[in-house]
């Protein structure tokens, strides 16, 4: 199989891989999966308690799955206050998003600390409108924010927003300036270097395949097997090996391309600098540019939906739909017409209900707890789910721990084949949705009311 792009340039200069899970191992505290929750996990349990044996076992290598594969958006919880007010009340919505906030520049911050080079840039997001029905999409969350002297966003007007980005097609936005970008790869690969060199024991190509819920728990693999007295699950997608979690998120596919190294280019239509923008479809379109000169582009939405959760090989490799993808780049810039995407990739996303992240125990047992459904959305906010299960497996009880995103997994999807058969409905409305939106046109009656069961992508008004 080959890697994105990502990994193959983390890889190229850290090709240590971990020995697989062998024997019977014991730990104190066990963590299935190698992305940036399960180490942001760790490294804040050994941060508190260096005495205790914390292990990870990663199914292919830490930084393989979701976490080496993204767009690389290091975003705030801003934009989804209504969201979170809804969840966790106006005060726990204020607190959280706050520290979604701080989160940004904490990893900027931990990757300066400890000598990791993941391309950190710290140069803001721009939240648009690419047709007249989506203009305004950021007003209300704007307005709610001030109502509490908060002001994280900006509203820009047509033309400040075209000098920022250089594309036309925007036809306003605001702006956070407290967001960054990475190259998700490389942070994912420094988390676990930062993890193995405090102490933390790491298994790769350990695949779970059976969770066996005694006291203490036994995780058990294709070759052997961890038993632990506190076990995190921080799968992401393949959480969904697990009933509870199968009917509580839904997994969709994200699609990526990248261009070839042409920063002269950039530079000429204006993309001067490492803002990310994304635009107001349900079906998301976003971009960035990288350190070296590419253009990177994906599109939400638009791949396939796992079937009874199982994240088979339709979320690796290249994408299926990089044609589409390129005629996205093509429409935000026309100049580019014959500018090349020979790069493109899949990764899963673990959609929730509320587009939030959900953590809390597993079931009624003590000591297992979960952390799952970031939505597209977890390359900050797992500095904060870190934080939340380090507390839920200590056993500490303060302000992460009993905070509003802690709470049971409910069942949210249908079961199959009702889910996977209305999830392909509901995307295939979203789509016929956001072309009606494009021309101007009001959606018909039946598309938004189909469209109002997809998972919610930024805040929505209350």
């Amino acid at each position: 199989m080959k890697r994105c792009l990502w990994l193959r340039e983390a890889l190229s200069d850290d090709d240590d891989i971990a020995q697989p899970l062998t024997g019977d191992q014991q730990a104190d505290v066990g963590i299935v999966g190698g992305g940036y929750t399960g180490l942001w996990s760790a490294i804040r349990i050994k941060e508190a308690r260096p005495d205790l044996a914390v292990t990870i076992v990663e199914k292919d290598i830490c930084g393989g799955g979701a976490s080496g594969r993204n767009l690389g958006f290091v975003l705030s919880w801003w934009a989804k206050f209504f969201t979170l007010k809804k969840l966790c009340g106006e005060a726990g919505a204020i607190h959280l998003a706050h520290a979604s906030a701080d989160a940004v520049k904490e990893i900027g911050e931990f990757c300066d600390a400890h000598g990791i080079d993941a391309h950190y840039r710290y140069d803001g997001w721009l939240w648009t409108a690419t047709c007249e029905p989506h203009m305004g999409a950021w007003r209300a969350t704007i307005e709610e924010l001030k109502r509490h002297n908060l002001r994280p966003l900006l509203e820009l007007d047509r033309e400040e927003v075209f000098r920022r980005t250089g594309s036309r097609r925007h036809l306003g936005g605001a702006f956070e300036e407290n967001s960054a970008s990475v190259q998700p790869a490389l942070l994912a690969r420094g988390l676990r270097r930062v993890a193995l060199e405090m102490g933390v024991t790491i298994f790769e190509e350990s695949p779970m395949t059976q969770l066996e819920r005694s006291s203490p728990t036994r995780i058990c693999t294709n070759r052997g097997s961890l038993t632990a007295g506190k076990v995190i699950l921080a799968m992401n997608a393949w959480g969904t090996m697990l009933p509870e979690i199968r009917r509580a998120i839904i997994v969709v596919q994200s699609n990526m391309v990248a261009t070839e190294p042409v920063a002269d280019r950039l530079q000429q239509v204006g993309l001067a600098d490492g803002v990310n923008v994304s635009d107001s479809q349900l079906q998301v379109e976003a971009y960035r540019t990288t350190p070296d000169g590419r253009l990177i582009v994906a599109k939400g939405g638009i791949g396939p939906l796992a079937y009874a959760g199982r994240v088979g090989r339709a979320y690796e490799g290249i994408s299926r739909n990089a044609a589409e993808l390129e005629g996205v780049m093509k429409r935000f810039y026309p100049e580019f017409s014959n500018l090349r995407c020979p790069e493109s990739w899949v990764g899963p996303i673990d959609r929730s209900k509320s587009g939030l992240p959900m953590f809390g125990r597993l079931g009624d047992h003590p000591d297992i707890f979960y952390g799952v459904g970031y939505s597209g959305s977890g390359v900050g906010p797992s500095v904060v789910g870190g934080r939340i299960l380090a507390s839920l497996a200590l056993g500490v009880e303060d302000e992460w721990s009993t905070c509003g995103l802690v709470r049971p997994l409910t069942v949210d999807f249908p079961p199959e084949p009702i889910c996977h058969l209305g999830g392909r409905i509901v995307q295939k409305a979203a789509r016929l949705s956001d072309a009606a939106e494009e021309k101007g046109h009001r959606p018909n009656f039946i598309l938004r009311q189909l469209t109002a069961l997809a998972p919610p992508g930024f805040s929505q008004t209350e």
